[in-house]
């Protein structure tokens, strides 16, 4: 799943027949640049998606010949073709998202813009910028209540996700995005703990020649956008920044919120075998303010009111967050390659519950944390051919990722922050080893395999101490190997089936450890989350369509639920025997001036054994998960009336979805649709000014639902209410 764009791939003959196809790797100038082309073994790459942080390819000289025809092709024109042929021969549901900031009918705010639609993947806007987004795939991560569970998120192949597993969705700039890569399934084990599914955001490379954008962009609820990039430099030292700000009044009372968000990118190539790239991001959301979740009476009375404590306290969060990663690839010789990776970041957040937390014995009713961060990790790559001729690849890696953040907690004085009631100092770390092996059995059959062994360690040093607040120190270690096996067979040029099978494993976070029942300090007594997973697979496709199908099965032990969430605060515990199992399909076409597709997941998540929850509450076998759909799809429809006008229609539907384990509350499903629209003036010539004019309406028939649940919240404030009707315009100008 590395990007596309450290290595780009020409096709020589797709139109061929598969046992004729030859394929080159193109060290394009605006990558390596290389003096000479070289031999690629058939799509040695495509499994990229499944395990490594940095893959190259086999080379061998070519003669002239073959030389001549492949750089006669338009490299620009062919990477998303070869892309989506890796995408397609690869041993796993894996689907990519194209990101164009200039021409997108939408603001690119929110990760959700770009994610819906895709099987198995659920990503919903709270309509809380106090909570972030809301990612859940194939039912991991829907039950989370801050934050992204389950996922494994990645920008630009530096971790958005902590070595705890706890990762943030809104520090990746959308809008100097080129593409949002998804990985479901049990190959994504290989990226690590809470990798039941990976996102991957990859920033565009600078434009050769220099370029700048601006926009702005004004809808309802106050809603505000401003945004500008630059493009500088050339093919051996380039760089791009950009910058947003985005403003809101909220569609709930108490939920306005304000962020600015800096992405800057450096491109420097050295030589011909070498490429650095550095990163740097800046976060500042200075007011986030959390109107919480409502009970079914409040939700069906007022959906746009706040409870009343969220006023008595003030319930808000404001965040702050930069890092600086770099990024060096050498090409060593025709076999072999490396990745080296380092970063380093901090985090600072405060956050004001719904509750004073002035007893003895509270944490605390305000949290404020000050966090830094930093990883290395290295990647070895050789690609062979065997003697048969066929490619095998493998690949074997490091990672070491820290973090350490001072949490507090302070008496919350009707929104201000009181008296001390915690001080600690909570430590995470993981270093994980990683290899695999990609193979090409015979032109027909594929298999890849992989390993990766994790140690994770948390550790908690408590500085409160009181008689009524005893010390809480202490510190947890786990330990897993998890093994991933697949196998692709091309029954035919168009159609591939594929299976793969693995096992998972997802520790608790340390805000997951950070309280437990009756008790100030953190629950040591959880255990990490071990599952199985296996699924097969269909992927077809004719001249204008595509087809995608996939069966998946997943059973876990000691998974991690919100036991009870009260006022914000939440207390897990670990259940036995979770099972979700469904179906994913996924169909596009391609005819003229229209563009269809659609989506459909099939989810089954449920209990399968009895425990018992909050308060002594009885769940029974075969209690649907809270928080997870049993039927969510998509359609959507676009239209290029001109090349310079298209407009477009989605229309959203999901089931019902229960609040809480019991399965005694629940939100009904519903139907929502968006119409979108952009209109372009201008050329692409250099020294030429292009415009790009859009507007997007969404819940067209401002239909009332919630999208979004507070998985068993112990007051019954179960229901975020997605915003009504609302429309967003705006206008980009580029300078070429």
């Amino acid at each position: 799943m590395k990007k596309p764009p450290y290595l780009s791939f020409a096709c020589v003959g797709c139109n061929a027949p598969r046992s004729q196809r030859g394929w080159s790797t193109v060290f394009l100038q605006s990558t390596f640049s290389p003096s000479r082309w070289h031999r690629l073994a058939p799509l040695v790459a495509s499994c990229a998606c499944a395990a490594v942080q940095a893959q190259a390819p086999a080379q061998e000289d070519v003669d002239q010949t073959a030389a001549a025809a492949v750089s006669a092709l338009a490299t620009v024109e062919v990477i998303d073709s070869v892309q989506a042929q890796r995408r397609f021969d690869s041993a796993a549901s894996h689907t990519s998202v194209v990101v164009e900031g200039f021409s997108a009918t939408t603001p690119l705010v929110h990760l959700s813009e770009l994610l819906a639609g895709q099987a198995g993947v659920v990503a919903q806007d709270r309509g809380n910028y106090a909570q972030d987004l809301q990612i859940a795939v194939r039912g991991f991560g829907a039950r989370s209540t801050f934050g992204v569970r389950g996922v494994r998120i990645l920008v630009d192949g530096i971790p958005a996700s902590m070595p705890d597993g706890q990762g943030q969705a809104a520090t990746a700039q959308l809008s100097s995005a080129a593409q949002v890569d998804v990985l479901r399934g049990p190959l994504a084990q290989l990226y690590g703990n809470a990798a039941c599914g990976v996102v991957q955001v990859t920033t565009r490379d600078p434009r050769l020649g220099g370029a700048a954008q601006a926009g702005i962009a004004m809808g309802s609820q106050g809603q505000r956008l401003v945004d500008a990039s630059l493009d500088f430099g050339d093919q051996r030292l380039g760089g791009l920044v950009d910058i947003s700000h985005f403003e809101t009044d909220g569609w709930r009372a108490h939920s306005a919120a304000r962020r600015t968000h800096f992405n800057g990118k450096l491109v420097a190539r050295p030589d011909s075998s070498t490429r650095i790239t550095a990163l740097l991001n800046l976060y500042d959301q200075p007011l986030a303010q959390d109107p919480l979740g409502l009970n079914w009476q409040q939700f069906q009375s007022d959906p746009r009111q706040a409870t009343s404590v969220a006023s008595a306290f003030d319930t808000r969060k404001s965040v702050g967050q930069n890092q600086l990663g770099v990024v060096v690839e050498r090409q060593l010789n025709a076999l072999d390659s490396v990745q080296l990776r380092a970063y380093g970041g901090t985090r600072q957040l405060t956050q004001s519950l719904s509750f004073s937390g002035a007893v003895a014995n509270s944490a605390g009713g305000v949290v404020d944390l000050d966090r830094g961060y930093q990883g290395v990790g290295v990647a070895w790559t050789r690609a062979l051919r065997l003697a048969s001729g066929l490619p095998l690849t493998w690949t074997a890696g490091l990672e070491a990722n820290r973090m350490s953040e001072h949490r507090q907690g302070f008496v919350n004085q009707a929104g201000s922050r009181a008296d001390l009631r915690r001080n600690e100092q909570d430590r995470a770390s993981n270093t994980d080893l990683y290899a695999q092996l990609d193979a090409w059995l015979s032109t027909r059959w594929r298999a890849v395999a992989g390993l990766r062994t994790s140690q994770v360690r948390v550790q908690v040093d408590d500085h409160y101490i009181t008689p009524a607040n005893p010390d809480d120190s202490g510190a947890r270690t786990w330990r897993h190997t998890r093994p991933v096996v697949g196998l692709v067979w091309s029954a035919t040029d168009a159609l591939n089936l594929y299976a793969n099978t693995g096992s998972g494993f997802e520790t608790p976070t340390l805000s997951e450890m950070a309280y437990s029942t009756g008790n100030a300090g953190p629950n040591f007594g959880l255990s990490a989350a071990r599952s199985r997973q296996w699924e097969v697979g269909a992927k077809w496709r004719s001249q204008h369509q595509q087809l995608e199908l996939a069966w998946f099965d997943t059973r876990s032990r000691s998974e991690i639920v919100p036991v009870e969430a009260v006022n914000g605060r939440s207390v897990f515990q670990n259940v036995d025997n979770v099972r979700r199992r469904g179906l994913e399909l996924a169909w596009r076409a391609e005819r003229g001036a229209w563009a269809p597709k659609a989506s459909y997941t099939y989810l089954d998540a449920y209990f399968g054994n009895p425990y018992t929850g909050a308060g002594g509450t009885a769940v029974a076998a075969g209690n649907r998960l809270p928080g997870t759909a049993r039927h969510v799809a998509q359609l959507a429809l676009d239209y290029a009336a001109t090349p310079q006008w298209r407009v477009g229609g989605t229309l959203q539907l999901a089931g019902a979805v229960f609040a809480n384990d019991t399965n005694t509350a629940s939100a009904p499903g519903y139907a929502a649709a968006s119409l979108h629209t952009g209109y372009q003036l201008g050329s692409e010539t250099p020294g030429s000014t292009r415009w790009q004019v859009w507007a997007r309406l969404d819940n067209l028939f401002n239909r009332r639902y919630a999208s979004t649940l507070i998985v068993n919240d112990g007051n019954g404030r179960f229901f975020e209410p997605t915003a009504g009707r609302r429309l967003m315009v705006g206008v980009r100008a580029q300078f070429l």
